[in-house]
């Protein structure tokens, strides 16, 4: 099964927690602190497979998860680090974050592998924090959560060529003739349901991959038919062979056909149309084919237009020299610009603020990813409250309570939990 789009959550994995410990060994007195930190939780990877030509194998995982971080131990030792959880992807595969709508990975190249989702840090042990005001900390920290992000991931397969053109064209028919692909041949619309990609060699022994893709009709940018599945196929390719019936085998203008499409190749990325077209005229060993390709010509004179009979194979070895010849003069471009790529590191493009309060009936709610961060990685104990307290202060969230009227004993709410504040 060919399954070229897939929407899933990536969730790395968080950092150990850090251990409290102390020295206790005979003859050693005020031993002080012990206690390791956490590993680091375990990235998501997506890495180049070249045996896979699909995204079946992510179609059913509604969530891929990281693993987590070794907690630290005693005698100072640390948790061990997470191993990344690789994720195997074919060539040409895209993934983009669904919050942002930014670019996480372009895996076009054979060896490429992205980071999509970093892991938690390690909490510290209680070892990390001493000073020498306070040589005995009894405190640690929580591993940091791993990033979390909706994700959908395309493929958008990598060709030299692609044929585009209306159903029934003969697109599937030319590819068969020119590579050893085999596709679906058959009398009515819609037979190929899927690209099919071959090697095309030309006479001069060298090679380009041509992909054909399901007919095109009126709409497909928007969604009919199957083009808006497929269009994105299309994308990668340095050339466009568009395929028309010029003998006009189901009644349609020629000219029409052309404009049609290229209307559509426009809707659905402007892009598409910079890109080198070569025309090929098919059918022309049909009655009525060579007066409407004089009529073609004279409304159509910026493109190369070769005549074919793809059925018997006349006239194919021709436009796949020429498309050798072409595709040497054309250099790969990238897909997309360098600033559409979203960084893993934070505030990147402007700096959010670390936490906003809002009044919610009798109770204050804090909210912020600063906040909540440093929430979930505090552990409670009695230096922990200390030390949470002191970063909210320092933080300003006091002050601002305050200011918002804030009262002895109202209630302040972090995520799901409550506490009371004081002066």
């Amino acid at each position: 099964m060919f399954v070229d789009e897939v929407i899933l959550k990536v969730i790395a994995g968080a950092g150990g927690d850090g251990c409290t410990a102390f020295r206790r060994e005979k003859y050693i007195a005020y031993g002080g602190p012990y206690g390791g930190n956490g590993g680091h939780g375990g990235d998501i990877i997506f890495k180049v497979d070249e045996g896979l030509h699909t995204l079946l194998d992510l179609r059913y995982q509604k969530e891929i998860k990281g693993k987590k971080g070794e907690n630290g131990r005693g005698k100072n030792q640390h948790g061990k680090g997470a191993e990344p959880t690789i994720i195997k992807v074919p060539q040409g595969t895209v993934v983009t974050d669904l919050d942002t709508g930014f670019i996480i990975a372009d895996l076009k190249h054979k060896a490429d592998e992205a980071l999509i989702a970093k892991g938690g840090r390690g909490g510290r042990g209680n070892t990390a924090f001493k000073t020498q005001t306070n040589t005995a900390p009894n405190y640690s920290e929580n591993g940091e959560e791993g990033e979390v992000r909706t994700i959908k991931v395309e493929l958008k397969l990598l060709a030299d060529v692609g044929l585009v053109g209306l159903p029934s064209v003969g697109k599937s028919t030319i590819i068969s003739k020119v590579s050893k692909a085999k596709p679906k041949i058959a009398e009515y619309h819609f037979t190929t349901l899927k690209p099919n990609l071959g090697v095309v060699k030309a006479s001069n022994g060298k090679s380009f991959v041509m992909a054909d893709l399901p007919g095109l009709i009126e709409g497909a940018s928007k969604g009919e038919g199957l083009g808006d599945r497929f269009l994105r196929h299309i994308e990668r390719t340095r050339v466009i062979l568009h395929v028309i019936d010029m003998a006009s085998t189901e009644g349609r203008n020629p000219y029409d056909d052309y404009v049609l499409i290229n209307k559509e190749l426009e809707e659905f990325n402007k892009k598409l149309l910079t890109k080198p077209m070569v025309i090929i005229a098919n059918k022309m060993d049909i009655a009525g084919a060579s007066d409407n390709l004089v009529k073609f010509k004279e409304k159509v004179k910026d493109k190369k237009i070769f005549e074919v009979e793809a059925l018997n194979g006349s006239g194919l070895t021709l436009v796949v020299d020429y498309l050798s010849d072409l595709l040497d003069s054309i250099k790969s471009e990238n897909l997309y610009d360098d600033e559409v790529f979203e960084s893993h590191v934070l505030y990147k493009f402007k700096e959010e603020e670390p936490y906003t309060i809002e009044k919610d009936g009798d109770e204050f709610v804090i909210k912020g990813k600063q906040v909540e961060k440093i929430f979930k990685m505090t552990k409670f104990t009695d230096e922990g409250i200390v030390r949470f307290s002191k970063k909210l202060r320092r933080m300003g969230i006091d002050d601002k309570l305050e200011e918002m009227g804030a009262q002895d004993g109202d209630k302040v709410r972090i995520l799901d939990f409550y506490f009371e504040y004081h002066k």
